[in-house]
């Protein structure tokens, strides 16, 4: 597998897929920060080229995941790499508890370790469920959403696309938030947000407007 990106966020990402015992044939790609080494721990190669990523596709491995958590950046991510033949894949740690009934997962998805998902919860597309966080019943999140470490989203609860929640931000039940919404650190959403804007505070208060945006 392909992880796209090689700083922060996917070498969380990398101990996932040692959990799952899948580092065999296991690249990073990072075409950005000149500073990178050639391998990642003296042992994982980094590829710096898309001509590098075709060759690893066609040749290796043609899975990737995304280890970047900005969620407009990751569905951008998302097109360029599907774009080259690649094959969007989840990593899912084996420490999340994911509920045996009705839940359905997303492909690109992220589920880190210490994570929990009750039942009939749906996670759409390239969305990042990071660590410790809980995800109650009937919920869906929305695609290439952002959890923060510690996010609780009770039950009944609907995410839309592109929102990015703050680490320990709480959604209480029967909330609906719109699509690009960021929430603050700590905040407590307990009513509907609409489309494009920042909320933070307890209880949560929209304090901007958001640009739509263009996708």
């Amino acid at each position: 597998m392909l992880i796209i990106g090689a700083k922060g966020f996917a070498k969380e990402v990398l101990e996932v897929v040692h959990q799952l015992n899948q580092t065999d044939n296991l690249a990073f790609y990072d075409d950005i920060n000149e500073e990178v080494n050639e391998t990642l721990y003296n042992r994982f190669p980094i590829l710096k080229t898309i001509e590098d990523a075709l060759v690893y596709f066609k040749t290796i491995d043609n899975r990737f995941t995304i280890g970047i958590g900005n969620p407009v950046l990751r569905k951008k991510l998302y097109d360029k790499f599907i774009d080259l033949g690649g094959v969007f894949s989840s990593t899912i740690s084996p420490f999340a508890s994911i509920g045996s009934f009705g839940n359905e997962i997303g492909i690109g998805s992220n589920i880190m370790t210490g994570v929990v998902i009750t039942s009939d919860v749906i996670i759409k597309k390239g969305s990042l469920i990071n660590l410790n966080c809980t995800v109650g019943h009937d919920s869906i999140i929305g695609e290439f959403v952002e959890l923060s470490p510690g996010v609780s989203i009770s039950g009944n609860c609907i995410l839309g696309d592109y929102c990015v929640l703050g680490t320990n931000a709480t959604v209480l039940p029967k909330v609906t938030i719109g699509k690009n919404v960021v929430v603050g650190a700590g905040a407590v959403i307990n009513k509907d947000v609409p489309d494009n804007c920042l909320v933070v505070g307890i209880p949560g208060k929209i304090i901007k407007e958001l640009m739509p945006l263009e996708f």
